[in-house]
């Protein structure tokens, strides 16, 4: 198995022979095309600091009623969309150690069944993740421009069905994408939404920000102090965007190696490029790892909450 299982099927194209990828390694074979040696130990300690941490995240919301809101509710979601990639990092290193040391034997069809499985975990941790990052931009966009609306429109009905619409639809996408991982449809799918999601809350980011920037201004010329209301929208507003640039930095190099195997599969650079995909898993799991660390530091219920979950004083 590669270093990280559940994304071996998209770490080289499949729409290019094996001659033409062999002459293109070839014709490309400088130094910085040999990629990164990254140790297998690497990806089990992200893997496992991430698990701890998106765990104590999920356990603080369920804990504190205070957090019992539609918000922390779509950042629970994620958190569990971020252990996800930890879960199918930690069964894909045990698998391989487990099998290395004999200590499990498996049939080969049943270690293709335990890869598809893996395949399909991390390729709904991927929709998923992006999903929720998406609603929360949504849902923070509601509390700034109708804050007097915002309870009526954002019901916990209604973001009860958002959560099940996306973790069905992140189901049935992943395992479409595993069925039939070989057509371009599908990554140009995938590449599409990414884009769609990403130009979807710089909009709303901006807009948000632009309405932030024109309060600030009024109050400098009133010399009034900032209401409590709009210092949080603000708070919030920059926390989502701290998370949408380590989402983007963080996903961004996957998504544009999916673009490099649908659009130059045999092209020299493009062929140096797929040989740094581990560093890209890296950076996905990294992803896991940052976002729970920007939830504790900038929320102070949730920091407070953190602090109790750690110190068992439920």
């Amino acid at each position: 198995m590669s270093a990280l299982a559940p994304l071996r099927l998209l770490r080289e194209p499949w729409n290019a022979s094996e001659s033409n990828q062999s002459n293109a390694t070839v014709g490309a074979s400088g130094g910085w095309c040999q990629g990164l040696d990254i140790p297998n130990e690497l990806f089990l300690a992200l893997g496992l600091v991430s698990l701890v941490e998106n765990l104590l995240v999920a356990a603080a919301i369920l804990k504190n009623r205070n957090l019992h809101s539609p918000t922390y509710y779509f950042i629970c979601c994620l958190a569990v969309s971020d252990m996800l990639v930890s879960i199918s990092n930690l069964a894909e290193m045990l698998f391989m150690l487990l099998l290395e040391h004999g200590v499990l034997v498996m049939r080969p069809s049943i270690v293709r069944h335990m890869d598809s499985v893996i395949d399909m975990l991390i390729c709904s941790s991927v929709v998923s993740s992006l999903s929720f990052l998406g609603v929360i931009a949504v849902d923070r966009y509601i509390t700034i421009f109708y804050a007097l609306r915002y309870h009526s429109i954002m019901t916990l009905q209604r973001a009860v069905v958002t959560m099940a619409s996306i973790w069905l639809a992140s189901t049935v996408s992943s395992t479409v994408l595993i069925t039939y991982y070989h057509s371009n449809t599908i990554l140009l799918f995938l590449i599409s939404f990414f884009l769609f999601m990403l130009v979807l809350m710089l909009v709303l980011y901006i807009h948000m920000f632009a309405l932030a920037r024109h309060h600030l201004h009024s109050i400098s010329s009133q010399q009034k102090p900032p209401t409590a209301h709009r210092g949080g929208s603000l708070k919030g507003a920059v926390t989502l965007t701290i998370l949408l640039g380590v989402f983007f930095i963080c996903w961004g190099p996957f998504f544009f190696h999916l673009i490099l195997i649908v659009t130059c599969p045999t092209n020299p650079f493009c062929t140096c490029f797929f040989s740094y995909f581990n560093l890209f898993l890296i950076l996905i799991i990294c992803n896991s790892v940052i976002d729970p660390l920007i939830y504790a530091f900038r929320s102070q219920e949730l920091r407070q909450t953190l602090r109790e979950v750690v110190t068992c004083s439920w």
